[in-house]
């Protein structure tokens, strides 16, 4: 049974032939070999464009930005199964990735959305601060929280994103979701009533759509990089092994307690 709209099956990425393999319309081999590098490859795959020098720079800037942030619950996951499985090096890895949600990894993908939505208003004769306090109090009022504000560690400022920020400026690529994103800041606090930490999600989704990346962008580059920083834990991890020992910390960490029968389900 089909599920879905009938189309024809096409991909536009990639053929392995005999006597050569074709990218994006590219000679592996005889072309992208020795000339792109692999931010400038991933962009290619990803958009099927080779970029622009600011979008090469800034793709570059972020996934160096996100890659690693100390022993978050990716890498201990990813850890913990490779001292399980010491040969199942892709099975650490895919654990790491399988817990890159918005706790963990960042929320840029719902900040690209939000970012999105809010520039659509202003294309409605809205302007772009009235629009940010519009959403803020609409989101406060609902006891929602806004994707992009807010760090446990990162206070009053993440570094991370004031940096992205600045080298925006310098460089010339701010455009009208980095002013939105600043507009939130302004308005969050406001509707908050204390200013609360613009994390990385926010910065990373509005650079990205300024450059012209697609919004599926803003979760795919965070997953690419967090891939790196998981293989130089799992790197560690092979020579000086922590899994077990952070398995048994957790069980020395946490009681157990017998629970009476007449709370038994």
């Amino acid at each position: 049974m089909q599920i879905g709209k009938a189309e024809i099956p096409v991909s536009h990425i990639s053929q392995a032939y005999p006597d050569r393999v074709e990218v994006r319309g590219r000679d592996l081999c005889g072309d992208l070999m020795g000339r792109l590098s692999f931010t400038e490859y991933f962009h290619l795959l990803l958009t099927g464009r080779e970029p622009t020098e600011e979008q090469r720079f800034f793709l570059d800037l972020l996934l160096v930005t996100i890659a690693e942030h100390g022993m978050m619950p990716t890498n201990i996951a990813a850890r913990m199964t490779l001292a399980a499985d010491p040969e199942s090096l892709q099975g650490a890895v895919a654990a790491g990735i399988l817990g890159c949600g918005p706790v963990v990894l960042g929320t840029s993908e719902s900040c690209a959305r939000l970012l999105e939505e809010a520039q659509e208003r202003v294309a409605s004769a809205g302007a772009p601060a009235a629009v940010a306090e519009d959403i803020a109090r609409e989101v406060h009022a609902s006891g929602g929280r806004l994707p992009g504000f807010g760090h446990a560690v990162h206070r009053p400022l993440d570094p991370r994103a004031e940096r992205i920020l600045e080298l925006s400026d310098a460089r010339g690529v701010s455009g009208p979701h980095v002013l939105l994103a600043r507009c939130l800041r302004d308005a969050v606090a406001e509707a908050w009533g204390k200013p609360l930490t613009m994390n990385v999600s926010m910065p990373i989704a509005a650079v990205l759509l300024d450059l012209g990346f697609p919004s599926a962008a803003a979760k795919a580059v965070p997953i690419l990089a967090r891939t790196a920083g998981l293989l130089a834990h799992l790197a560690e991890e092979q020579q000086r092994p922590l899994g077990f020992l952070m398995a048994g910390r957790a069980e020395e960490a946490i009681e157990y307690e017998r629970q009476p029968e007449d709370k038994l389900q």
